[in-house]
């Protein structure tokens, strides 16, 4: 099990949070405007790059907060931001 560090209430066991995906990530400003192809990318293909990722996490048995850490999707080593 991870223990993740909630900026709020400390270290927390992982079956606390979820997960958000990336940190940076941006929802396009018109999404109207694009194609089925365009769309779908946004949704589904995430980079996945091997190493540390930013990613945004939300405390929702906890402070009910959504926060970012740095995690290594390799080893889950975890450094707060």
């Amino acid at each position: 099990m991870m223990l993740i560090p909630c900026p709020w209430c400390g270290l927390r066991n992982e079956d606390e949070f979820h997960c958000g995906g990336e940190a940076g990530r941006r929802r396009p400003g018109r999404p109207d405007d694009l194609s089925d192809l365009e769309w779908s990318d946004y949704l589904y293909n995430n980079e996945n790059s091997k190493g540390w990722v930013r990613e945004r996490w939300w405390h929702h048995k906890g402070c009910n907060r959504w926060f970012e850490i740095e995690r290594n999707n390799v080893t889950h080593e975890i450094r707060p931001i």
